[in-house]
């Protein structure tokens, strides 16, 4: 789909040479930029990655971090 909208000059001029730098068209570079920007601010795709993350390294803190809060935190006066 075409569509067109007003970029400032500056901002232009920067996905201008950074398409050149890729070697690849404003278009595309565009159309990466707002997919990316619209997935960042996706609330079913953050709690979608976040879930991986946690699927890929378990939920299980190690015992390293166990016994490192553990200490930690009988220091701490109550």
């Amino acid at each position: 789909m075409k569509v067109a909208v007003s970029i400032p000059d500056p901002i232009f001029n920067q996905a201008d040479a950074l398409a050149r730098r890729l070697g690849t068209t404003r278009s595309k570079l565009y159309a990466r930029a707002l997919d990316a920007y619209v997935t960042e601010h996706d609330p079913d795709e953050i709690t979608a990655a976040i879930n991986a993350v946690v699927d890929a390294v378990g939920d299980e803190p190690d015992e390293f971090v166990r016994a490192s809060v553990n200490r930690q935190l009988r220091r701490v006066e109550w």
